[in-house]
């Protein structure tokens, strides 16, 4: 059974903390930014320490990170926990929690951040979320697709939130544009592809990640995707939600065959691959190439160019939650059920 946490609240606090990459110091502005938008929301705003330094990719030593993240996950003021971005590192972490004392509490984020959802869901099968991250919800208004994660932390169990695709994406990154009146700058239409080129339809318990990090989780304590399927959704089919970072089509198509080969993927219903700006073909092969050979193994469908990961803006994403995904016409729906 999937656990839930309790719905996020009007005046409660959220938790920030570094537990991969930090701020530096000119750019720690965008995480006050961000503090005063959910202020002026009811909520309040809890920074770590971690949040302020960066140094060799990394917010802090691995054990000040863990002690924080800790104290957060412990801090029953603390409701939910957004870091501020991803990084390179979180791996480090993993081997020092104790995850049989985690208790279910919304943690948010993506990039090298689900380098930590995906293992609290597998193990402890508590749900946690793939979404945006702190620093990009600094401006006054949050673009309607970023925005429905504040749907899904208010969310209770049994209730049903749909989502649908954006109608424009950003197509390069603008960290020095003024935040008006979204922090992205939505300037490319959104096209959800399917291999095949035909509409699809799939349902089953979500899995999300960003590939460059997961993939290190295979053969590990913490990425046993088997004993999830086993333990807590009684041999439910999944459906994944993936990002590709920095990987170009080869490197994409070796982890994903890695992924195949570790049964990630047996008894999945779907596999849903983000916008990216990575994927550089080689050779002539693509990464389109790639998720066509994935298909062609799988004998399931696969849906790409979606609203997922470092090509914004992105869907929410709850591990462990029931999600129904329609694609047709280039537009798709996810609705998650939390049950």
């Amino acid at each position: 059974m999937i656990r839930y946490p309790d719905p996020l609240k009007n005046g409660q606090t959220i938790g920030v903390t570094a537990t991969s990459s930090g701020v530096e110091s000119e750019l720690h502005h965008l995480l006050r930014e961000s503090a005063h938008q959910f202020e002026k929301r009811g909520y309040a705003v809890n920074f770590g320490e971690t949040v302020w330094t960066n140094e060799k990719l990394t917010s802090t030593p691995k054990d000040m990170r863990l002690a924080e993240f800790r104290e957060m996950m412990a801090d029953e003021e603390v409701c939910a926990i957004i870091p501020p971005w991803g990084g390179h590192f979180l791996l480090e972490l993993l081997p020092l929690i104790d995850f049989k004392e985690l208790k279910p509490k919304w943690i948010m984020g993506y990039s090298d951040t689900s380098t930590l959802l995906l293992p609290i869901t597998l193990l402890t099968g508590i749900a946690t979320v793939h979404g945006t991250n702190f620093v990009d919800l600094r401006s006054d208004a949050w673009d309607s697709v970023t925005s429905k994660f504040i749907e899904l932390l208010t969310a209770s169990a049994g209730d049903t939130i749909v989502q649908h695709s954006s109608e424009k994406y950003q197509s390069e990154w603008q960290h020095d544009a003024p935040a008006d009146p979204y922090v992205f700058k939505l300037d490319t239409e959104t096209e959800w592809k399917t291999i095949g080129n035909q509409p699809v339809q799939f349902k089953g318990r979500l899995l999300s990640g960003c590939i460059d990090t997961i993939r290190h989780l295979v053969g590990t304590p913490f990425g046993d995707v088997k004993k999830f399927q086993e333990k807590f959704i009684a041999g439910e089919k999944v459906v994944w939600a993936l990002e590709n970072s920095e990987m170009d089509a080869p490197d994409f198509y070796r982890s994903i065959l890695q992924l195949h080969n570790a049964g990630w993927f047996d008894d999945a219903a779907g596999i849903i691959f983000g916008r990216t700006a990575a994927g550089l073909a080689k050779g002539g092969f693509s990464d389109v190439d790639a998720m066509e050979r994935l298909a062609e193994l799988t004998g399931i469908p696969v849906v790409y160019n979606a609203d997922i990961g470092h090509v914004p803006p992105q869907m929410t994403f709850v591990n462990g939650a029931i999600a129904e995904i329609e694609v047709a016409g280039g537009k798709a729906s996810v609705t998650t059920r939390f049950i």
